[in-house]
C-alpha cells in the first residue's frame, strides 16, 4: 500500500484506538476494530479526501456492530462484568485522562445502548460536534442531540475526579497488598471506606464473588476468607504496581496465571471501590504491562 496512505492510517490509530476501548471495554476487541477499520482502509483510502473523519466512522460503525452481536453474551455473563483492565506504568505521566477510562465510567456506558454510548464518547470525550456525529451515526442532528442527552443522564456521576495525588493513591494500593499478605485485617480495614464495594470478575473461569462485595465488614470477611482457604496474596509469584484504567493497582502472578486488583479512591483518602479481573480472557495482553 501507498506509503502516504500508511501513515495517514497510523496517526489515527492511537486515537482510533481509545474510541474502541471505551466503546467495547476491551483491549484485545478494541485492537480487532482498529485492524478491521484498516482492511476496509486498505481497499477505500485512494478515494478518502478526509482520513480522519472517515476512519473514526468506520471504526465507531465497527463498534456497534459488534457491541449488537455480543449483547446475548454480556447478558449471559456468570457473575459481575469489568471491562479488560487497561495497564500503564506509574512511572509515566497517564497517557489516558483517568476519568474517561475509569472502571465506574465505562461501567456507566455499559448501562446505554450502542448508540448513546457512540454519541456520548464522539462528542462529549472525542469533542465531534453534533453535526458530524450524525453524519457518522447516519442520523438526523435533532436525534443525535437526544440520545446524547439521555446518555449523559447515565454517565454524570460516574466520572470521578480524583482527588488524591499519585502518591497518595499509590500508598493506599501498597498499604492494601501488605495487609493483605501479612493478614492485618484490621490495617486492611481501615484502609477502606465504610460503604466502599468490591467487584471481582471470574467470568466463570477462575473463582470470583458472584455478587459485588457492599461494605468494609464484607470486604475484609472475604479477604479473611481468602487468605484462610489459600494464603491470599501469599502464594503470588509475582507482583508489581501499576496504573489501571486510570486507578492505581497491582498486577499479581499465581500459578494459575494472572489478576489484576485497581483501587478507587474516595473523597477521605481510604478506598472506594476494589475492581478485580480474574477472567483469563481478559488477561492475555497484561503479562509485561506496567513493567
Amino acid at each position: 500500500m501507498d506509503a502516504v496512505f500508511t501513515d495517514a492510517f497510523e496517526a489515527q490509530r492511537p486515537r482510533l484506538t481509545r474510541l474502541a476501548y471505551r466503546m467495547l471495554g476491551s483491549v484485545a476487541e478494541a485492537q480487532d476494530a482498529v485492524q478491521d477499520a484498516w482492511l476496509r482502509w486498505t481497499k477505500a483510502a485512494a478515494g478518502v479526501t478526509d482520513p480522519a473523519a472517515w476512519l473514526v466512522r468506520v471504526t465507531t460503525r465497527l463498534c456497534i456492530d459488534r457491541l449488537r452481536a455480543a449483547k446475548a453474551e454480556r447478558e449471559a455473563y456468570r457473575g459481575p462484568w469489568l471491562p479488560e483492565p487497561l495497564i500503564e506504568p506509574l512511572t509515566d505521566d497517564p497517557v489516558e485522562r483517568a476519568e474517561d477510562v475509569s472502571v465506574a465510567f465505562l461501567l456507566a456506558l455499559e448501562r446505554l445502548s450502542p448508540l448513546e454510548r457512540a454519541v456520548f464518547l464522539l462528542h462529549d470525550v472525542f469533542d465531534e460536534d453534533y453535526a458530524t456525529v450524525a453524519q457518522t451515526l447516519e442520523r438526523t442532528e435533532p436525534a443525535v442531540r437526544q440520545l446524547a442527552s439521555r446518555a449523559r443522564e447515565h454517565v454524570r456521576e460516574a466520572r470521578p475526579r480524583f482527588s488524591v495525588s499519585q502518591e497518595e493513591a499509590g500508598r493506599l494500593a501498597a498499604a492494601f497488598a501488605a495487609a493483605s499478605a501479612s493478614g492485618d485485617m484490621a490495617g486492611l480495614a481501615s484502609l477502606l471506606a465504610e460503604d466502599a464495594i468490591l467487584v471481582s470478575d471470574g467470568g466463570g473461569k477462575r473463582k470470583a464473588a458472584l455478587r459485588v462485595l457492599v461494605g468494609r465488614a464484607d470486604i475484609v470477611r472475604l479477604m479473611e476468607g481468602l487468605a484462610w482457604r489459600s494464603g491470599g496474596l501469599n502464594n503470588v509469584t509475582d507482583m508489581r504496581t501499576a496504573r489501571i484504567n486510570g486507578y492505581p493497582g497491582l498486577v499479581l502472578s499465581f500459578g494459575d496465571g494472572p489478576e489484576t486488583i485497581a483501587f478507587q479512591p474516595g473523597d477521605d483518602g481510604r478506598i472506594a471501590a476494589i475492581y478485580m479481573v480474574r477472567n483469563p480472557e481478559k488477561l492475555a495482553h497484561v503479562a509485561g504491562a506496567g513493567s
